[in-house]
């Protein structure tokens, strides 16, 4: 049986991808795939923390653009996430894997505050941690996020699942000739634009030495792949 090289990792999810298909909302038969993916690499011994976007459900940049305040509409955003995490957790609990919500907004009824000392013994005691309501201030996404509680739960590795199988020079999906990288480093992400996290969370990966993973979640078995030093999507170092 494959060993996992990393021993925690914190996994990114967008919230696009529990829409499938559909575009928006959230598509069951997608969120009992990727449970099933998190569950696979969960059988390997690794400890797995998620950070989950909302853009299924609301995107805070996008209503902000047509008017609305920034700030509140980065809240609304916040609150998505919220929605998606309580669905995967669901998902994943019933798929017989222990997990737990923590929240950066206080909302006692549905989820535990986020409490970085509780989120890490969670994470040895082989509950997968799921962190909602990103980082909980407005002007800051789900990307710099994953990053900020990556490195606050000592994470070896930040795997961010996307629609694409990688980092590629050009929008793959609507130019075919576009090249992919197999490596790449976070000053070339930088100097280049590349929109695979935004610049704070890559700037900050880079201040703390984090290796960042991008990789097509279409196969959620992919998860596991990765977790075990598979060659798969392009790795930000």
């Amino acid at each position: 049986m494959a060993k996992a090289v990393f021993s925690r990792i914190l996994l990114k999810l967008s919230g696009e991808a529990l829409a499938g298909n559909q575009g928006s909302g959230i598509n069951t038969d997608t969120l009992q795939e990727i449970a099933l993916g998190v569950k696979k690499a969960h059988s390997l011994g690794v400890q797995i923390g998620i950070v989950i976007g909302g853009g299924n459900i609301f995107r805070g940049l996008a209503a902000s653009a047509t008017g609305m305040d920034r700030a509140s509409s980065d809240y609304m955003g916040m609150l998505a996430t919220c929605i998606n995490s309580l669905a995967l957790q669901d998902a994943l609990e019933k798929i017989d894997l222990p997990t737990r919500v923590q929240t950066a907004i206080a909302m006692a009824e549905i989820a535990e505050p986020y409490i970085r000392r509780k989120a890490i013994r969670h994470l040895e005691k082989g509950r997968i941690v799921i962190f909602a309501a990103g980082t909980g201030n407005p002007y800051f996404t789900t990307d710099t996020a994953a990053a900020l509680r990556a490195m606050e739960i000592n994470a070896d590795v930040i795997l961010k699942a996307t629609k694409v199988d990688g980092i590629y020079d050009k929008d793959p999906l609507k130019n075919p000739n576009a090249e992919k990288f197999s490596n790449l480093s976070y000053i070339d992400v930088l100097n280049k634009g590349i929109q695979v996290m935004d610049s704070t969370a890559i700037s900050l990966c880079m201040d703390n030495k984090l290796p960042i993973i991008t990789f097509s979640l279409k196969d959620p078995n992919n998860i596991a792949r990765v977790v075990c030093g598979e060659k798969v999507g392009t790795l930000v170092k």
